[in-house]
């Protein structure tokens, strides 16, 4: 994929990720740490009862967390398939004896449209990872 292209997948996935860190992972890290906090001060409980609380109080962040590396895979495998389509398509054109330069466009052309269309997807598939982390906060 072109570095421009590249560049402009990683600056949007970057923001969704760091707006979703900010306004939904964090709040469930303090939760997290306070909880845990919590069964820490338990004088009566054992030691396995304190870890098994400690466990609990991790288990809706690790699912959040579980929920956007699925989700971000999900789009990386997509958006990959896409451009592996494109390199077909120029190496077909190339066998088939378009020119050099030609099929350079062509591929650029592709690859931009790629980009564009899922980049395009990032609002909708933020809008679904947060209304997925609400449920798993609650």
């Amino acid at each position: 994929m072109a570095e421009a292209q590249q560049l402009r997948v990683q600056e949007a996935i970057d923001s969704m990720v760091q707006g979703l860190e900010r306004e939904t992972i964090r709040k469930m890290q303090g939760i997290m740490f306070r909880c845990s906090a919590a069964c820490c001060e338990n004088p009566k409980a054992s030691m396995q009862q304190v870890h098994q609380c400690i466990e609990r109080c991790h288990t809706p962040l690790a699912q959040a967390q579980a929920v956007v590396t699925q989700e971000l895979e999900r789009f990386q495998d997509r958006l990959s398939r896409c451009t592996m389509y494109c390199n077909d398509k120029a190496k077909d054109s190339m066998d088939s004896g378009s020119k050099e330069q030609q099929v350079k466009v062509q591929l650029e052309t592709c690859v931009t449209k790629c980009v564009d269309d899922h980049v395009h997807l990032i609002p909708s598939m933020t809008k679904k990872m947060k209304e997925t982390l609400a449920a798993i906060a609650q």
